[in-house]
């Protein structure tokens, strides 16, 4: 039986701004800005009836006041309207509740391109607009605490020259990781300070020196360039309300600032003594990072306490910036920088900053604002793409119960020009975006998988989906409907294929011909035990999986076969004959409770490309005879040789000893990370660094600080 949680407050948070249910009032959400050729949408508290536009109660009429001549169409629940067709202009959309002989009159405006904010007022308001409809969540709901995981948000080391480089999803495109290395010396995050180790000698390793941060900075990621050193760090901020005289001498209450997301930029031309050159911040938390052509983006997430309104009316409601260039002080970002993008009905921004690392000292940073929450981020060469959930109310006949029974996913498109950041378009997508991976951009198109329904939604049963979207965000082409009953945990693209893993008790891999945008085809499909988290490109015809083995379990009394979980698992797929996948070999590791970070974060992945070497991180539980449960065995990394003539092989054995009595995880000497350089393997821990040869694989050095 599922749980139920009655929480007004919960409500608000989960919900979020998407959806509104309020039964005493029929009450209508909608986007305020829309883009000329894009769908305008509404969504209804409660179904309208079917014949409400033959009947005149739901209608659009122009700034004259004249009824719009429009493409209507309502949805089959009677809960949301979309209309199309409609030119650049204002427009005001009436729905008239005869049941309660009540009208609701909702203005919004198309542009033919995306508008900044012109004035604090229409900043202001949206924020007014953002409260009504939370207000509107009343008392006597109730809504299930959800079973779903917790959508991976980010993707170490790979390469085939002299040294590793990070995991990245896109050729050319770094990606932020804890661990960097330029083949000389390793950058690390240890703690709350980043280490800098000497690994010219692997057998006399020296930390060289600590760039140590104080209480309010927390390094998150790294970035390396030739001479630069970029660390991404949390800083937190406890700034009391402040007051400033604005250009009309009017008093401005600024609200206290949570957090900040800054850049600093070291100069490490001498990696033993790092300085300094630059901090640039912007309010919020990370959502992610790139680095591509010699330009740093990141994006941050701000949710202002907007409630503040109700007791300040002259409240600052912009988000915060921070150039040490320009002085110690934070500012808010001109109004001039700042959007509210189609569909939007949330009141969190979405800060994107570009800055170009050549000459981080001098150059402008860039920085633009858009209010619309961000959840996964992918970006190409070229373009970057958002993505915000959107919830629409369960057709469940409880109607005092919220059920999240459709969540669509809003696709937002970005242009970039090195530190140049253009809106270009979005889309809405049925379903939820699990990761990054979930995404790719191929020959101007955009390629998404989806999962529409909840695995523990009896009136909505889930199904998987493959989008194809043109350079302006038009569908073009899709499949639906595919996997019933279960869900995408892993998706990855390779050229014109795409590579899809779905699960509920096998691991159906299915291989998606993308080749012709307009009409993409299922060529073939393997159902196999267990699950892949990650799917990882060998060749082009192979595939490895990393993930679990599982196991049904038809004896325990219920309904449904129990689905158990066991060692982590391995899988080589040959994908070769497209219409025939198979799964060539696979390698079990420990068995249940044995994990790895590369189960979450891609970036734990170790590849030499030359030596057909991979791996990873690893904690090994046991399960020893007569007992029920697993108990830990050790922990360390393991590296294979992957090759399609030879399969899976373990090659290198780099586990620590076991230790009688040891229950868990030594957190300190942990490996997070494994790089190499030359014939050396070094692995990464928050206390240590060891090395090892690449081909005997025993240890030569270790360096602890």
């Amino acid at each position: 039986m599922k749980r139920w949680i009655i929480s007004i407050a919960a409500l608000v948070l989960v919900v979020g701004l998407g959806s509104v249910f309020y039964f005493a009032k029929l009450s209508v959400t909608a986007q305020s800005v829309v883009l000329s050729g894009e769908v305008f949408r509404a969504s209804f508290s409660s179904a309208i009836g079917k014949n409400a536009l033959e009947n005149g109660d739901v209608y659009i009429e122009d700034q004259l006041g004249k009824k719009v001549n429009a493409s209507y169409s309502i949805t089959s629940n009677g809960k949301s309207l979309e209309v199309t067709g409609l030119n650049e202009g204002k427009y005001t959309l009436h729905v008239k509740d005869k049941l309660r002989r009540t009208k609701t009159d909702f203005p919004f405006h198309v542009y033919k391109e995306l508008p900044t904010v012109q004035s604090q007022a229409e900043l202001k308001a949206h924020f007014e607009m953002v409260m009504k409809l939370q207000n509107i969540h009343n008392k006597n709901f109730a809504f299930p605490e959800s079973t779903e995981e917790s959508a991976e948000v980010s993707s170490d080391a790979k390469g085939g020259g002299d040294y590793s480089t990070t995991n990245n999803q896109v050729e050319g495109v770094d990606e932020a990781d804890i661990v960097k290395t330029n083949g000389t010396h390793i950058y690390s995050i240890t703690e709350n300070n980043v280490s800098i180790v000497n690994i010219e000698d692997p057998t006399k390793m020296k930390e060289e020196t600590k760039i140590r941060f104080g209480q309010d900075y927390y390094p998150m990621q790294l970035f390396l360039t030739d001479k630069t050193l970029i660390v991404l760090a949390q800083k937190n901020s406890y700034q009391t309300l402040q007051y400033e005289e604005d250009s009309n001498n009017e008093a401005r209450m600024y609200m206290p600032m949570n957090s900040m997301t800054t850049a600093l930029f070291y100069d490490i031309s001498n990696p033993s003594a790092p300085k300094l050159q630059r901090e640039v911040g912007t309010e919020g938390n990370m959502s992610g990072a790139r680095l591509t052509d010699d330009t740093l983006y990141y994006v941050t997430n701000v949710y202002p306490n907007f409630w503040i309104m109700e007791e300040q009316e002259n409240i600052e409601l912009r988000p915060f910036t921070y150039d040490s260039k320009s002085g110690e002080t934070v500012k808010p970002l001109p109004y001039k920088d700042l959007s509210i993008l189609p569909n939007s009905k949330e009141a969190t921004y979405s800060i994107i900053t570009a800055l170009d690392v050549t000459n981080p000292k001098k150059n402008e940073v860039m920085t633009k604002g858009y209010l619309g929450g961000s959840e996964q981020l992918y970006m190409s060469k070229d373009n970057l793409f958002l993505t915000s959930s959107i919830f629409e109310g369960s057709t469940s006949s409880n109607k005092m119960i919220w059920n999240p029974g459709s969540m669509d996913t809003e696709v937002f498109k970005f242009a970039l020009n090195k530190t140049a950041i253009q809106f270009v378009a979005s889309n809405r997508l049925k379903g939820h975006i699990l990761n990054q991976f979930s995404m790719d951009e191929y020959n101007g198109y955009l390629r998404a998988v989806t999962t529409k329904g909840n695995s523990w939604d009896e009136n909505e049963v889930s199904e998987n989906n493959l989008f194809i979207l043109d350079d302006g965000m038009k569908l073009v082409g899709s499949l639906t409907g595919l996997a019933k009953d279960e869900r995408i945990y892993s998706a990855r693209f390779m050229g014109d294929k795409a590579y899809m893993v779905t699960f509920k008790e096998t691991d159906p891999l299915f291989v998606i011909d993308t080749a012709t945008p307009t009409s993409p085809k299922v060529l073939g499909e393997l159902k196999i035990p267990g699950f892949s988290n990650y799917l990882h490109p060998l060749d082009e015809n192979h595939l490895i999986g990393f993930g679990y083995e599982t196991k049904i379990d038809t004896q325990n009394g219920g309904k449904e076969p129990l689905i158990i979980t066991e060692g982590m698992k391995i899988s080589l797929f040959d994908v070769s004959d497209f219409a025939n996948p198979k799964e060539k070999d696979t390698e079990i590791i420990g068995d249940q409770g044995t994990y790895s970070p590369l189960q979450y974060d891609h970036h734990a992945l170790f590849e030499h490309q030359q030596n057909n070497l991979y791996g990873f991180p690893v904690s090994i539980y046991e399960k020893l005879p007569g007992k029920e449960y697993s108990d830990f065995k050790q922990d360390g990394a393991l590296i294979y040789e992957i090759t399609p003539e030879n399969g899976i092989q373990r090659k290198g054995d780099l586990l620590r000893p076991e230790v009688a009595g040891q229950m868990y995880e030594e957190w300190e000497s942990s490996i997070q990370r494994i790089v190499y350089a030359g014939d050396t393997i070094y692995t990464i821990a928050i206390k240590e660094i060891k090395s090892y040869n690449i081909h005997t694989y025993k240890q030569t050095g270790l360096v602890k600080y």
